[in-house]
């Protein structure tokens, strides 16, 4: 049951934003580096399988939840909030194209290990820019901050930037082991109304900083 519960975790991926007309096309800045393709542990990706919850089920992670997200570099400040799975088995996003949504079931910012995931629409109804449309803009080496409940802040370092296509969304950004990092997604342009809304996704991949 579990598995199935997130078979399609994907789906937030692909089909992120609002399907409305009339959208931002602004093309963003060159991207860079290298997301990951592969890791110990990778799952999930356009092929459904996602990373199954353990067999119990467990509880979503509440401690040092993550309640903001915040880019000075670009201006994205953005409430971040847990987000789970709908009865379908899609990851859930929040409306509010002004808040991000942490997979609750997966790694949290500041963790050991694994890729903790933060997502969040490019753009709402109307058109107007979400916060996440910022990411159109990072530069290696920008400083994201994850600011959590009952902890520190974590802070990390943009490392690579990827427009890939929906159906190819890297299978390692919700694996549970590996390296920390911290992973970002919107959806990118084009936009096409015959395909449901637009076909590609913005990948930000960030390591975590040494504050030593």
């Amino acid at each position: 049951m579990a598995v199935a519960v997130l078979a399609a975790v994907t789906a937030v991926v692909l089909g992120v934003l609002w399907l409305a007309q009339g959208r931002q096309q602004a093309a963003p800045t060159a991207d860079f580096g290298a997301v990951p393709s592969t890791a110990a542990g990778a799952a999930g990706g356009p092929s459904g399988t996602a990373p199954p919850l353990p067999a119990t089920e467990q509880a979503a992670r509440t401690d040092a939840a993550p309640e903001r997200v915040v880019v000075p570099g670009v201006g994205l400040d953005a409430r971040v909030e847990g987000v789970g799975v709908t009865e379908r088995g899609d990851m859930t996003v929040p409306d509010d194209p002004a808040v991000a949504g942490w997979y609750r079931y997966g790694p949290a910012p500041g963790g050991a290990e694994g890729s903790a995931v933060l997502v969040g629409h490019l753009d709402s109804e109307t058109g107007d820019l979400g916060e996440f449309a910022a990411l159109r803009d990072v530069r290696a080496g920008d400083t994201v901050e994850v600011r959590r409940a009952g902890a520190e802040p974590v802070a990390y370092r943009v490392t690579a930037r990827a427009t890939v296509p929906k159906d190819e969304l890297p299978p390692s950004a919700f694996r549970r082991t590996g390296p920390p990092v911290l992973t970002l997604i919107t959806c990118a342009p084009p936009f096409e109304p015959e395909r449901g809304g637009y076909t590609a996704n913005l990948v930000v991949t960030a390591e975590p900083m040494d504050t030593r």
